[in-house]
């Protein structure tokens, strides 16, 4: 796949049940892979709609809600929405994507068996307002972690991404030190000099790394763009170092759990083979349960 000019490995999810080793191990040295046609049909046509609902509900103004997050809209200075939490916990199609075998498939490829789907979000780009998004990593890995598994989000694209509003990563970055990214991070503007733009379509998606750097221009007469995030830990490495407590880590595999079955009943999903979660070790689910909600929120279960 070229983009404009870059030759990189794409995964295609119409052809493929998982991720190659050889895009395996481009996502390991880059820090990003791209997968064509995760989302399609019927499936990718309900998801957009469900968050058009919940874009629609946060441009109008949600006051004293947390989960909805307001930037300042770069043509009229005003609030523009900008980022929604839990997106699981509002949408029960949101639900059954969180167990699509082909993400739980590759993640379980790089993560292992013990995979924690962390995090769920949905950041926006409003029509005419785009935020800049400059130059950052996600997170840091924890300090003394030598596991080399990578922690990651994977990014589903509901809108095009074209050359001025898609997301533009750094090539290896993930692998620089602190040092390293906080220079590039803090030169002045958005250059793109040592960068690559990733162009998307609806239903493509992103596998980027937490410690990638990654950023986008602010928009200039942009279409509204929206992207879910949905990210996934290694538990090995989380129940060593957090943030989150082992509690939490229980509670986020029934709710992988409960997905996983929600999907198998989906009627877009029938043809598709499930993926079986078989987590092993202190982390073996003897048991699934339905879960009391579909919304931890975090700052209930950082270790203190």
């Amino acid at each position: 796949m070229d983009l404009t000019g870059v030759n990189i490995p794409v995964a295609d999810a119409r052809k493929q049940e998982a991720i190659t080793d050889e895009q395996a191990q481009y996502f390991l040295d880059n820090g990003f892979l791209v997968v064509r046609g995760v989302l399609a049909g019927e499936e990718l046509a309900l998801v957009q709609r469900e968050m058009r609902q919940l874009y629609e509900k946060g441009a109008a103004g949600v006051e004293n809600d947390p989960d909805y997050m307001y930037g300042t809209g770069v043509k009229s200075g005003q609030p523009v929405l900008r980022r929604i939490e839990y997106v699981i916990d509002k949408s029960d199609p949101m639900k059954a994507l969180l167990g699509h075998p082909f993400i739980l498939r590759s993640v379980e490829k790089l993560q292992g068996r013990n995979l924690i789907a962390t995090w769920d979000s949905m950041v926006l780009k409003a029509p005419d307002e785009g935020v800049i998004v400059p130059w950052h990593r996600d997170a840091a890995v924890p300090d003394g972690c030598a596991d080399p598994r990578p922690i990651f989000n994977v990014d589903f694209y509901l809108d095009e991404a074209d050359l001025k509003t898609c997301l533009w990563v750094i090539p290896g970055s993930n692998k620089w030190t602190k040092a390293e990214a906080d220079a590039r991070c803090n030169q002045p503007g958005f250059s793109t000099e040592d960068a690559i733009p990733v162009p998307m379509q609806p239903g493509d998606v992103i596998f980027h790394n937490i410690e990638v750097l990654h950023g986008s221009p602010s928009g200039d007469g942009n279409p509204l763009r929206r992207t879910v995030y949905y990210e996934f830990r290694p538990g090995e490495i989380e129940a060593e170092f957090g943030p989150h407590t082992l509690e939490y880590l229980s509670l986020k595999q029934q709710v992988l759990l409960d997905c996983i079955e929600r999907r198998k009943a989906a009627p877009y999903a029938q043809g598709e083979t499930p993926f079986r979660y078989r987590p092993n070790g202190a982390f073996a689910v003897h048991a699934a349960r339905r879960p009391e909600q579909y919304r931890y929120g975090h700052e209930h279960y950082w270790r203190r």
